[in-house]
C-alpha cells in the first residue's frame, strides 16, 4: 500500500539522515520515478523534505523534523512481536531494553493490534540452538562488545582450528551470531578475518583507534564470507569423514540424532552383529566429542589418527578415575 511506503520512506530519511533517490528506490523496491512522486506527495502534506546536490548530496529532512511511530500495519506489528533468540540478547545485555521497547510499542498500538501482537508472542517461538550443541563459553565477549562500540583496536590471543595459539592485533568491525554461536569480524594487516569468540584465550583493548573501511557493510560481508566458506567446504560444512562400527541397538538412536539417512546407509551387520556407518564432522575435535558420548557402543575404524586420539583420551580418563581422591 502506498501509505505504508510513504511512512517507510519518511522513516528511512529519519534514520539515515540523507539518502539518494536510487538508494531509496532500492530499499523500497520501487522505481526512481515512484520515489520522486512519493516525495512530492510528502512535501504536499507539509513534510519538509529537501535535496542537496554534489558528491555528498541526497535527500534529507530539515533539521528538527521527526515523526512519531505511527502507521504500522498488522503484519508489521506481528513481525515486531515474533520472539527472537533471547540468549543472544542476554549476551549483548539487551534483554531488558528489548522488552521495554516492545512494551512501549505495545502501549502505543490500537487495541485490536495489541491483541494480535500478544497472540503472536503466544503462538510463535524461535529456538536458534541445535539439540546437540552445548552453550559456548565466551568470557571475553563483553570486552569485544566494548571494543566494537568504542572503535578501539584489540589485542587477541586466539586458539586456531589446528589447536595452535597465535596473537593478533585486530580492528574489530562487528559481532555476528549464527545459531547462537558468536563470531568477531575484524581486520588484521589490511585483510578481513573471522574469529570464533569461544576460541579467544585472552583479549585487551588497545589505545589506538580502530580503522574501519568506509565501504564496509557487516551484513553484506557476512553473506559473502558465508557463501565463500560453503563453496570451500563443498558439498557441506562437514568435511571430516569417519568410518565407524556401531552396535545394532544404537542405530535407531543415531537416526533420531543425525537423520534418517543413517539407517539408509547402514551396511549389513558383520559376524559380530555390528553395523558399519560413515559420519562426516566439521573437525576432528567435533568428531571425537560426539563419538565418545556413545562409549563402547561405537568403534572408530578410520581415520587411524582419530582412533589413536580416542584411545589416548580413554586411557587418560581411566587413569584419572582409578586414582583415589580425598573427599
Amino acid at each position: 500500500m502506498r501509505a505504508d511506503r510513504l511512512l517507510s520512506l519518511l522513516l528511512l530519511l529519519q534514520i539515515h539522515r540523507r539518502m539518494t533517490v536510487r538508494e531509496l528506490a532500492k530499499r523500497l523496491e520501487v522505481s526512481v520515478r515512484t520515489v520522486y512522486r512519493d516525495m512530492e506527495a510528502l512535501n504536499t502534506a507539509g513534510i519538509p523534505i529537501t535535496a542537496k546536490r554534489g558528491a555528498d548530496g541526497g535527500w534529507f529532512l530539515l533539521d528538527g523534523y521527526r515523526t512519531n511511530l505511527t502507521g504500522l500495519n498488522e503484519s508489521e506489528v506481528q513481525a515486531l512481536f515474533v520472539p527472537g533468540p533471547s540468549p543472544l540478547l542476554d549476551d549483548l545485555g539487551l534483554r531488558k531494553a528489548a522488552e521495554g521497547a516492545l512494551l512501549k510499542v505495545l502501549a502505543a498500538l490500537p487495541v485490536l493490534f495489541r491483541r494480535h501482537a500478544e497472540e503472536m508472542r503466544q503462538r510463535i517461538h524461535i529456538d536458534a540452538a541445535g539439540w546437540d550443541r552445548l552453550d559456548e563459553h565466551a568470557p571475553w565477549f563483553s570486552l569485544l562488545q566494548e571494543a566494537v562500540w568504542q572503535e578501539r583496536k584489540l589485542f587477541l590471543r586466539y586458539r586456531r582450528r589446528d589447536e595452535s595459539v597465535a596473537d593478533y592485533l585486530v580492528d574489530p568491525l562487528g559481532l555476528v551470531a549464527k545459531a547462537n554461536i558468536w563470531y568477531l569480524v575484524g581486520m588484521v594487516e589490511q585483510g578481513y578475518r573471522v574469529f570464533r569468540v569461544s576460541r579467544i584465550q585472552f583479549g585487551k583493548i588497545a589505545d589506538q583507534p580502530c580503522i574501519r573501511p568506509a565501504s564496509f557493510d557487516l551484513a553484506v560481508f557476512w553473506q559473502q564470507w558465508s557463501e565463500h566458506w560453503r563453496k570451500q567446504a563443498s558439498p557441506g560444512l562437514r568435511r571430516y569423514p569417519v568410518l565407524v562400527r556401531v552396535a545394532p541397538s544404537l542405530v535407531p538412536h543415531l537416526a533420531l540424532r543425525y537423520g534418517e539417512e543413517i539407517e539408509e546407509q547402514a551396511a549389513p551387520p558383520d559376524l559380530a552383529g555390528w553395523i558399519r556407518l560413515t559420519f562426516t564432522f566439521e573437525t576432528e575435535e567435533v568428531a571425537w566429542s560426539h563419538i565418545l558420548s556413545f562409549g563402547s557402543l561405537v568403534e572408530v575404524l578410520e581415520p587411524q589418527d582419530l582412533r589413536k586420539k580416542i584411545a589416548q583420551i580413554a586411557a587418560t580418563l581411566l587413569t584419572f578415575y582409578q586414582q583415589e581422591h580425598p573427599e
